[in-house]
């Protein structure tokens, strides 16, 4: 049986809409074709319109994926194109937050960041929510990291 992971007895993480983990550097957002196609329902748009217009071509297949959801240049850096800085002043709301990709939804119980107290860490200088808030149990921070995983294979 494998030794529990250095966070067996959780997490504490609570999100403060501040937007980090949707900005900064350019990157990307995947996301599945059935994805794509609830995002274009919800926006009342053909799958083929809401590629065209909110999403890039990667050039290249991330993961499996090549597209990407588009960014706007702001202040704080390149702004996923669903995150909404207008509605609310001083937070950074998703606004197809019901509707968002399995790798928006898992964060931030990525591998990456839960592989070392010190990743864990370093995730903090970047997210405000990091350390705060309730204690996310171990079951519930493994079921993120397995659809993480789950979704960078499908």
């Amino acid at each position: 049986m494998p030794p529990d992971p250095w966070y067996s007895t959780g997490l504490r993480f609570e999100c403060t809409s501040c937007g980090q983990c949707c900005t900064g550097a350019p990157g990307y957002v995947l996301f599945t074709d059935a994805e794509a196609a609830r995002i274009a329902g919800h926006l009342g748009l053909s799958k083929g319109d809401f590629l065209d217009r909110y999403t890039t071509d990667l050039g290249a297949a991330v993961s499996g994926r090549s597209r990407t959801f588009k960014e706007n240049e702001s202040e704080q850096g390149h702004d996923c194109i669903f995150l909404d800085r207008a509605t609310q002043p001083g937070k950074a709301l998703c606004s197809i937050h019901e509707l968002r990709p399995t790798q928006c939804r898992t964060f931030p119980f990525w591998p990456e960041h839960v592989e070392s107290p010190r990743a864990w860490q370093r995730l903090s200088r970047q997210c405000e929510g990091i350390d705060r808030g309730p204690t996310i149990p171990l079951t519930q921070i493994t079921i993120q990291l397995e659809s993480h995983r789950n979704d960078r294979r499908s």
